[in-house]
């Protein structure tokens, strides 16, 4: 079984930034493929960016990119989202995912099994 809990949601304003983490424990594989996906209230999840640990590869969606950032920390054991420039239409839950295989597919949330349960992150005005 493969635990992921996240971690560093918030508040904040428009303009400010914050780190979310997604620690991953469990059976784990060699290389692995972890996501953070949103989900805003109304709106249907959206794949956000994703890491292929243990092997080659970021992936950033078109709405983030230039202001998110991932990556991960193996003393840790994390993938790290950077969120910066943050605008009220972040506002959602971030939630971290993964699967065996970062891929064309990697923003599709039925492809992957494993979820943690989210951090609320709040951006005001």
């Amino acid at each position: 079984q493969i635990q992921l809990m996240e971690s560093g949601g918030g508040s904040v304003q428009a303009g400010g930034s914050m780190t979310l983490s997604c620690t991953v424990s469990g059976r784990t594989y060699r290389r692995y493929c972890v996501t953070w996906f949103r989900e805003a209230p109304g709106k249907g999840r959206e794949a956000v960016a994703a890491l292929f640990h243990g092997g080659e590869g970021t992936y950033l969606a078109d709405s983030v990119k230039g202001r998110f950032t991932i990556s991960e920390d193996n003393a840790r054991n994390t993938v790290d989202l950077r969120l910066d420039n943050l605008k009220p239409e972040d506002t959602a839950i971030y939630s971290c995912a993964t699967k065996t295989y970062c891929d064309i597919a990697w923003d599709n949330p039925q492809k992957y099994a494993y979820w943690g349960q989210g951090t609320q992150v709040t951006v005001s005005s």
